[in-house]
């Protein structure tokens, strides 16, 4: 029995994603996307954008692309989504229809923007669903959604809770865009975001809900995307003060630093892995660790730290990923 299967009940288990999500709509990019991705593993999420990617006009062609891409020797770990038109626009059943026909055996998700609450939410999973019957993939394609309007917001518990949620992303830039000029411009930096209370409120929401249900909570974006250092103390902040466990790229030099921001340090893992290995040994009872007194409630929180290390590509011991993890991060 592995420590994830001792310590946690079935309903528990969140999906354990990758903690970057990168977008890209332009083909040039997407290709980019992928080829990076190759070379760093499945450490990061390539989401093909059909939303913002498509041009006016171009919307069927532009989710034959996104749907080729997804199917082409260039997705090589399975790990390729694509974000749709949103469930009120009139390309969003032609792109749902074209992706899973095309390419739903290896889509690892789609998302959905700007739901206005649970009903759209739950009519996007509709009808997700109901290509995937008529196209005869035979499995569930997993849903995210991206809350960005006052609606989404207001009912995020709800969205969180349905069984077809996997992620919950924030929409940063249409949230505030939302308020009709009452939050400032500052609010969407790097470091206003973390200032301004109505975006501190969205944010802290939307991880609560997340982990209330056992679902994703993925961070927004940085749009200053040359200022390494202003992201990498984004990142830090969204995942050791908000409790994100997951964030959006807009460039691929942004991919490197967002992993190694939510990547535990390697006194932390050498910790987990103590911790856990006493934990096994002793049957998951409680234990003592450097005057440390543990049990189970610790124990779930350092393999949580393991599991995010080996999500983000970090050097664990030979014996320990042979014993816990099914294969290692390449």
């Amino acid at each position: 029995m592995t420590p994830r299967e001792a310590l946690f009940d079935a309903d528990d288990r969140a999906q354990a994603l990758p903690v970057c999500d990168h977008y890209s709509g332009v083909e040039a990019r997407m290709r980019k996307s992928l080829e990076l991705q190759g070379e760093l593993g499945p450490v990061f999420d390539v989401t093909l954008d059909c939303e913002d990617g498509a041009p006016v006009g171009g919307e069927a062609e532009h989710a034959h692309l996104c749907a080729e891409l997804v199917m082409s020797a260039a997705n090589r770990f399975g790990r390729v989504g694509a974000r749709v038109h949103p469930v009120d626009h009139p390309a969003f059943e032609a792109d749902v229809d074209t992706l899973i026909r095309r390419a739903g055996s290896r889509l690892a998700y789609l998302m959905v923007p700007k739901p206005r609450g649970l009903a759209d939410v739950s009519r996007a999973c509709d009808e997700i669903d109901h290509f995937v019957r008529i196209h005869g993939h035979g499995h569930a394609i997993p849903v995210h959604v991206l809350v960005e309007t006052h609606g989404a917001l207001r009912e995020v518990g709800a969205i969180a809770a349905h069984p077809r949620i996997e992620s919950v992303s924030f929409g940063l830039m249409d949230f505030v865009s939302a308020h009709r000029g009452a939050i400032p411009a500052t609010a969407m930096s790097a470091q206003g975001q973390f200032s301004h209370p109505l975006v501190v409120r969205a944010k802290l929401e939307i991880a609560a809900a997340c982990h209330a249900y056992a679902k994703t909570p993925s961070h927004c974006v940085v749009t200053e995307f040359k200022d390494l250092r202003a992201l990498n103390a984004a990142a830090t902040r969204a995942a050791r003060e908000f409790g994100y466990t997951r964030m959006w790229s807009i460039h691929p030099d942004q991919v490197r630093t967002i992993v190694d921001a939510f990547a535990p340090t390697a006194a932390e893992t050498d910790l987990a892995i103590e911790i856990i290995r006493g934990a096994q040994a002793a049957h998951w009872a409680p234990t003592r660790h450097r005057d440390t007194l543990h049990d189970r409630a610790s124990y779930r929180y350092f393999w949580q730290v393991l599991e995010r290390a080996h999500r983000t590509g970090q050097p664990l011991p030979a014996e320990a990923r042979q014993a816990w993890f099914d294969t290692p991060v390449a």
